[in-house]
């Protein structure tokens, strides 16, 4: 564990100590490496808790994530390039220490065995984000953007500081192993009930739940294109994690309370698709495309049976993929026609051509195309979900129907269709754009051969 917190710690005197030529060259090199190494924890393991040390831990549950924030640092690094480029050098250096003082605090979250500093790194990765949305934020509203935020995320995390007290006083430890051996402490009572809906609430935000997702459009819109990447392929799973971890402390007696959010969820995946179709900003479009797979997330680790986690999981990390490449290529396109909204961006085919098909590939895994990892993930979320209830198969079509519409839509309406008048002439696409994209696919396709990686079933 220490072999990649260290050298990721040792990034922040890296990016503030380089020269200034080489600075990008310097943190997006080495950061490159840290996930390179970071590869190892993905090896199958039939031990629980592999390389345990008294605080933190990888199971099967943490070792996709860990992998995939440890491999986004980097592409965060390439795609801020541009959008940084003239900026003072120290302005750079605080926007690249931001980013990097993240990635501990994400990498301790996804690590923790002890349920109090997961919650500190949980609410600790909020801070540089907030620093993120409002100092590098492209528009007027960023502000309130930030507000949002910080209040939606704060406040619901208090109840969960509460119940996390309110367990040590039942149980005497936090440590996640240790809990997993007593007996669940939440049964029938008022209290419990009240503890199990308080632990799931912080989570419910963060993922978040249709209802509770106010803050993520207005967050992503607002944020730098590092900060989209951040929010859509890292924090939200920061939610869908802490369910998987929480469910699992509680017995299975706070069943009814697994009828409102299933039922949330599910009606927020078709209700965010439907907006999705008649959004003007692109942006606002990933956005909602997110709360619609993240509702799919909720859903099936409600359920707590292994095929849904197992499914959960997998959405998870194709979804952070493909999620970061989405906006990454909105943001290709805003710094070219310094414009989010679908009317005014159309028709950009015929002059990047090669952007086209990343756009392609990028939408068709989004509207999970076989044999993509997305398709194996919706289907064994909706094998899990129609086995615990048979009438959500209705629901969960209808999402999927919904969801290959806006994509489509999406990519009919950047890259077909009449250029502009006011488009006269676009600078070309660069190396280090398609560089990006292919560091976001390869990843994505390789996984369609060994599926078993992400999917926490022991090989």
């Amino acid at each position: 564990m220490l072999k990649i917190i260290l050298p990721t710690i040792m990034l922040l005197p890296t990016a503030l100590l380089s020269p200034k030529k080489f600075l990008w060259t310097n943190t997006t090199t080495y950061s490159l490496l840290i996930a390179t190494i970071s590869f190892q924890w993905l090896l199958p393991s039939y031990y629980p808790h592999k390389s345990m040390t008294p605080w933190t831990g990888i199971d099967q549950i943490s070792s996709p994530l860990l992998v995939l924030s440890c491999w986004l640092l980097p592409l965060m690094l390439m795609a801020s390039q541009n959008h940084l480029q003239h900026e003072p050098p120290t302005r750079k250096r605080i926007f690249i220490t931001a980013l990097i003082t993240i990635q501990p605090f994400i990498i301790l979250a996804f690590s923790s065995t002890e349920l109090v500093l997961f919650y500190i790194s949980f609410e600790a990765t909020l801070i540089p984000t907030l620093i993120l949305i409002t100092r590098w934020g492209n528009q007027p509203e960023r502000l309130s953007a930030g507000i949002y935020l910080l209040f939606y995320t704060l406040i619901s995390s208090l109840p969960l500081l509460v119940v996390i007290l309110y367990l040590h006083t039942q149980t005497g430890t936090l440590h996640l192993t240790m809990l997993k051996l007593t007996h669940p402490t939440l049964n029938n009572s008022w209290t419990d009930l009240l503890s199990s809906l308080a632990l799931l609430t912080a989570f419910m935000v963060k993922a978040p739940l249709y209802g509770l997702h106010l803050w993520l459009p207005k967050a992503h819109v607002e944020a730098p294109i590092a900060g989209s990447m951040l929010l859509a392929a890292l924090l939200l799973k920061l939610g869908g994690y802490g369910i998987m971890r929480v469910t699992l402390l509680m017995g299975p007696s706070s069943n009814y309370l697994h009828y409102p959010f299933i039922t949330l969820a599910l009606w927020g995946a078709l209700m965010t698709s439907s907006i999705c179709l008649r959004q003007t900003d692109l942006k606002s479009l990933i956005a909602y495309s997110s709360v619609s797979h993240m509702g799919l997330v909720i859903a099936a680790s409600m359920i707590q049976t292994h095929w849904a986690f197992s499914g959960a999981m997998i959405l998870m990390i194709s979804h952070g993929l493909t999620s970061s490449m989405l906006f990454c290529l909105a943001n290709t396109n805003y710094e070219r026609t310094h414009s989010r909204i679908l009317l005014l961006t159309r028709g950009l085919q015929p002059l990047l051509p090669l952007m086209a098909t990343w756009w392609l590939l990028a939408n068709l895994t989004n509207m999970a195309l076989p044999p993509t990892t997305n398709l194996m993930a919706e289907l064994t979320i909706m094998i899990a979900l129609f086995n615990w209830s048979t009438p959500t198969i209705v629901l969960t079509g209808i999402a999927t129907l919904l969801t290959a519409s806006y994509t489509l839509f999406m990519l009919l309406m950047t890259q077909r269709g009449i250029l502009p008048t006011h488009i006269t002439s676009i600078q070309n696409s660069t190396t280090r754009e398609h560089l990006l994209m292919s560091l976001h696919i390869i990843p994505m396709l390789l996984l369609i051969l060994k599926p078993s990686l992400i999917s926490g079933i022991l090989s």
